[in-house]
């Protein structure tokens, strides 16, 4: 389990942005961990982990992108049922909301990764140890 920062970055919503943004991201050696794509009418915001947070935040500012960054937790997980059971069970004892959560796994790991977005990080560490992650 790690916090890492994520990045928010609010774009219009057509095509050929996520291209954009993702090659802009591989030109500069910026590797992507998780991705989430949230849509409206007119726009999207994308929220990214990669593994150089900082360096991202500038190159994509200088594009002209507003990108905000935030703390998420980054939770590798067995894949098997009950899980997620038990890790929202657990934040949810000690009064941690999860505002949002993406990831996920395919058939050959044994795990997986999970962002959750959460409403008390430090909360939810300490949750989430009591369970062993």
């Amino acid at each position: 389990m790690d916090t890492m920062k994520q990045l928010a970055v609010f774009v219009a919503n057509r095509p050929g942005t996520l291209s954009q943004i993702c090659q802009t991201l591989a030109q500069h050696g910026i590797n992507i961990r998780g991705i989430s794509v949230a849509d409206a009418m007119d726009h999207a915001v994308l929220r990214f982990v990669v593994d150089k947070a900082d360096v991202a935040v500038h190159v994509l500012g200088e594009t002209g992108l507003l990108v905000l960054d935030s703390d998420v937790l980054a939770l590798a997980l067995d894949n098997r049922p009950g899980s997620l059971s038990e890790v929202s069970r657990a934040l949810g004892e000690a009064g941690v909301n999860i505002e949002y959560a993406y990831g996920g796994t395919n058939n050959i790991d044994k795990a997986g990764t999970l962002f959750l977005k959460v409403s008390d990080t430090a909360a939810a560490l300490i949750a989430l140890e009591k369970i062993g992650l």
